[in-house]
């Protein structure tokens, strides 16, 4: 059996990690370097690094920072913000990082993840997807939003993550909106709604407040992985915390 992935998440702005709510209201969560040494030393199984102004900004990513990050952990690292080329994808790969998380490039440009899955692989091409609830005429829609979530885009959450596989995409993480940073739980009506139409990895991301909000998110959401930052970053729980939580309820994890 597949043992269920624990992955915190650095959201990184100017250097520093930041955690904010639903995306915005950013406090300084630490250095970024000192906090992945301490998720490689707690047993995380992966590591996200998001450098969530790069979008907005137009910049590229910043790499010395990223190769900072990398001479200090072994564990697999996903990267994402700015990235909007292969040449792009390519500098992140040969920095040292396993996968690279598109996100908004790819909703403007979708042909970007088959240019990324070609050349590395469907395991190294993710679709970070930013969603989040939105009313219009008194229905409830699930929309894909870009620019660090500033900008709705009107697309589909279902339509884009078959769209997304179907390019090439080896695995999608979904950041609910509505939920990010609130520690309320995960969404896991849409959680459950994506993992089904999808036969690739689906990490949920956004609103994890407790080792119970992740054993929902992996058995009701169907998710094959929980991603958080606020209950981690802030010392609420550690990663064997939690993986000895879910162990004792019937999850299989990689314990130590």
């Amino acid at each position: 059996m597949l043992t269920k992935r624990i992955i915190p998440c650095l959201d990184v702005d100017r250097g520093r990690v930041v955690k904010g709510v639903k995306f915005f209201d950013h406090v300084d969560a630490g250095d970024p370097v000192e906090q992945a040494k301490r998720y490689q030393t707690d047993g995380a199984d992966e590591l996200v690094f998001y450098d969530i102004t790069a979008s907005h900004e137009g910049r590229a990513i910043m790499v010395d920072l990223l190769h900072r990050v990398m001479e200090h952990i072994f564990m697999p690292l996903t990267v994402g913000g700015g990235i909007r080329t292969l040449e792009d994808a390519t500098a992140i790969i040969q920095a040292g990082a396993e996968k690279v998380s598109l996100n908004s490039a790819a909703v403007k440009r979708p042909q970007l993840l088959a240019e990324v899955a070609r050349k590395f692989g469907c395991c190294a091409t993710v679709l970070g997807l930013d969603a989040s609830r939105v009313q219009r005429d008194g229905i409830e829609h699930w929309d894909v939003f870009i620019n660090g979530g500033r900008v709705n885009t009107g697309v589909k959450v279902m339509d884009w993550v078959r769209q997304a596989q179907s390019l090439g995409a080896g695995e999608i993480v979904l950041n609910v909106m509505n939920a990010d940073g609130t520690k309320e739980g995960y969404d896991l009506e849409m959680t459950a709604a994506v993992s089904d139409a999808v036969t690739i990895p689906v990490v949920a991301s956004g609103g994890a407040g407790s080792p119970k909000h992740m054993l929902d998110v992996l058995r009701e959401g169907k998710a094959d992985a929980a991603l958080a930052a606020s209950i981690f970053h802030f010392g609420q729980y550690t990663i064997q915390q939690v993986k000895q939580y879910l162990s004792d309820n019937g999850v299989p994890v990689r314990l130590r």
